[in-house]
């Protein structure tokens, strides 16, 4: 896999200010935040990138930056691939931001994988977010960094209970209730298929964990991609603790994948501003 990075020089800081509330004082550990915006708008019907079409005017992409921030993380890799020029002007002037180029569209676990060797020494987290998904709030962020530094688990996922799950990767658990793994709707089965917990793709690792862990992927699934999913897996396989909390608000789920889901993600987020503009 090869591997392009842009400028800003890429560098391990120093912890920054993350509390186990998510925000403000100490953090036990440093939180940098892998956002996936590479991907091409082949159901959006227009030329632009998706992460760059507008949500309550705004580039959806900086709604879910913004929520990072705020969360506590100290840096922001961002993985463009189609129109990766583009994105990375329209976020020039963002602070912390470094953009990693995946020249090869290859699954979620190999867009990951690209920032590796950014983070060689980084010994601490990372959270794992999609770039299309703007009703992502840094209140649920901070949650999930909060319980996993906390519980010292390898990985931290956080899951949402929808009436409607189709489109999305279903959480798949023991008859005791414990997390196995999550299964891909294409690759799921029928009685898989029924399963109404989701990922809503908002995850947290111990950066170390997570790409010894991605080294061991395949591609042996439907649509023949890495999938990053599959990390889950392999670390409960190797004896590591992988939390699961059923935190995420069915609001926050909606990610974009058509102008319709343009519309109406936009009608959510301007509410929500309307409200908090008069609280």
């Amino acid at each position: 896999m090869r591997i392009q990075l842009t400028q800003p020089a890429i560098r391990t800081p120093e912890p920054g200010p993350i509390s186990e509330s998510g925000q403000g004082g100490t953090a036990k550990r440093c939180v940098h935040a892998v956002i996936l915006a590479a991907g091409r708008s082949t159901r959006m019907n227009s030329d632009l990138v998706k992460v760059l079409h507008p949500v309550c005017d705004r580039p959806m992409l900086a709604w879910v930056l913004d929520a990072c921030t705020t969360a506590g993380c100290h840096d922001a890799y961002v993985i463009v691939g189609h129109q990766a020029d583009q994105v990375q002007q329209a976020f020039a002037e963002a602070d912390n931001t470094h953009f990693v180029l995946q020249t090869e569209q290859l699954g979620t676990g190999h867009a990951v994988a690209q920032v590796e060797p950014a983070l060689t020494e980084f010994d601490g987290d990372v959270i794992v977010l999609a770039g299309d998904g703007p009703l992502i709030q840094a209140e649920t962020l901070s949650t999930l960094i909060a319980h996993h530094q906390t519980t010292g688990a390898a990985a931290t996922l956080a899951t949402a209970a929808i009436d409607n799950p189709a489109g999305y990767g279903r959480i798949v658990r023991d008859d005791q209730g414990n997390f196995i793994g999550i299964v891909e709707e294409k690759d799921a089965t029928d009685e898989q298929r029924r399963i109404t917990e989701i990922n809503p793709s908002y995850y947290c690792f111990r950066s170390p964990l997570l790409f010894a862990a991605l080294k061991q992927i395949d591609c042996e699934n439907e649509k023949r991609e890495y999938y990053l999913t599959d990390v889950f897996s392999i670390l409960l396989n190797a004896g590591h603790a992988v939390n699961v909390l059923q935190t995420v608000d069915a609001a926050e789920v909606h990610s974009i994948n058509t102008p319709e889901q343009l519309a109406h993600v936009s009608l959510i987020l301007g509410e929500r501003l309307r409200k908090e503009q008069v609280s």
